[in-house]
């Protein structure tokens, strides 16, 4: 099958959907298919993938491409990508990686017109919390993570009880982590904490950090990824997702996972879907709820074994074939929708 995926932003923008796009493109290679991808995010390096990556493609390039395809992917909704095929129309799926309202809740004129246009699409949610918000969905989907990269290294050693993966940016949590080392403290554990990231929030963090006590339990590391992120979570055994937001998914918690990291993350949105029976949720923004889960496995580290038990075939639901395989059920599917 010739596919065409449309990923506004993609690598080397990192993220979970930028992640996850490059995941599934994978996917549908590995099996066999033949992959496009188009984005609007630059690269000032040459692209080195097993599929042809088309960066900001004019009018009739991305009319070309659709015409090429026999379906089209949109990873994310998108007007402007929709619009050559009123010229040439094909089958069209459309992975919802966030809900179709605007940030306070409430639907935006744009978010009614793409809801109008899902009874000509095939819907996929990545999680139940996405799926719930849809008025359409054909199915449920969680996204892939990059199995050819995330790994547990079975590093003899792991210096580190904690890491945080994220940008540093409010909505993420890392400074509900600190409030949560600090009530920590005061009942005689000090985790020492990597923090992974850059962001706006770093040098409020830092003084936080410093602020109650916790410059000597937490290193900043930066912003890391491929190989050098692999090494550096492979030194922690407690992966920590507490963000404020409902997340709609949340791929960070599965390349935890991936590394030999159990989860403690938020309860809210679909995070919960990414975590599943590898770690443990609390209230979100609740610090106290959040010392008392990181307690839990700080003072019972064989907890964090029992809880990776279930990684394998947790992991199994979650990569790209097994990914790229459901997708593929959605778009060979008998539909009313036209193709």
């Amino acid at each position: 099958m010739r596919i065409l995926i449309y990923a506004y932003a993609f690598l080397p923008h990192l993220g979970g959907i930028e992640t996850s796009a490059d995941a599934l493109a994978r996917g549908f290679t590995s099996l066999g298919h033949e992959v496009r991808l188009v984005t609007r995010t630059p690269n000032p390096d040459a692209d080195d993938f097993p599929y042809r990556v088309y960066r900001r493609p004019g009018f009739f390039q991305m009319l070309r491409l659709v015409c090429w395809s026999q379906v089209v992917l949109h990873n994310h909704i998108s007007l402007r990508a929709a619009l050559p095929m009123l010229f040439c129309w094909r089958r069209w799926v459309v992975a919802h990686q966030t809900g179709l309202r605007r940030a306070d809740g409430g639907l935006g004129a744009l978010n009614c017109l793409k809801r109008a246009l899902l009874p000509f699409t095939r819907s996929v949610a990545i999680s139940q919390a996405i799926a719930d918000d849809l008025p359409k969905v054909a199915a449920i989907i969680p996204n892939p993570y990059a199995d050819h990269i995330f790994r547990n290294l079975q590093a003899p050693v792991r210096p580190f009880d904690l890491a945080f993966l994220g940008r540093l940016v409010s909505d993420k949590g890392c400074g509900l982590l600190l409030e949560a080392m600090a009530k920590l403290s005061k009942e005689g554990l000090q985790p020492r904490l990597l923090i992974i990231g850059r962001g706006p929030e770093e040098q409020d963090l830092r003084g936080r950090a410093a602020a109650l006590a916790l410059t000597g339990q937490v290193e900043f590391a930066g912003a890391l990824s491929g190989e050098a992120l692999v090494q550096r979570l492979n030194q922690a055994r407690i992966l920590v997702v507490p963000s404020l937001w409902n997340e709609p998914f949340g791929i960070v918690a599965l390349e935890g996972i991936a590394c030999g990291l159990a989860v403690v993350g938020s309860a809210g949105g679909g995070l919960p879907d990414a975590i599943g029976p590898c770690g443990l949720t609390f209230p979100n923004g609740d610090a106290a709820a959040l010392a008392a889960r990181l307690a839990e496995l700080l003072r019972r580290p064989g907890r964090i074994g029992e809880l990776l038990a279930a990684a394998p075939a947790h992991l199994a639901r979650h990569n790209p074939i097994a990914a790229a395989q459901a997708y593929l059920a959605v778009m060979e599917a008998p539909s009313g929708v036209r193709a």
